[in-house]
């Protein structure tokens, strides 16, 4: 299973977001989880988290579709951990 596919199906959702939009536009994060975790689609989830993560702070407005981190962006969990490190 490659890394992204087990980050896709094992982390939050909320932090994986955060991380996600920062170098994806919302239809490439649409693609990669219809692929590997639908259920947060057809819940209406997906859209809802990324809607909840600009309301937030923790991702902002950047140029053309992909997000910045806004400044309530923390590192999550898995991340600091290096869980999918190569």
């Amino acid at each position: 299973m490659a890394k992204l596919e087990q980050a896709v199906r094992q982390e939050n959702l909320r932090d994986l977001l955060s991380v996600l939009a920062i170098g994806l536009a919302f239809p490439s994060i649409d693609t990669l989880f219809g692929r590997y975790r639908f259920e947060v689609i057809a819940r209406g989830e997906l859209w809802r988290t990324y809607e909840e993560l600009f309301h937030e702070g923790v991702l902002a407005e950047g140029n053309v579709a992909v997000a910045i981190a806004g400044p309530n962006w923390r590192i999550p969990e898995f991340m600091i951990d290096k869980r999918y490190k190569e």
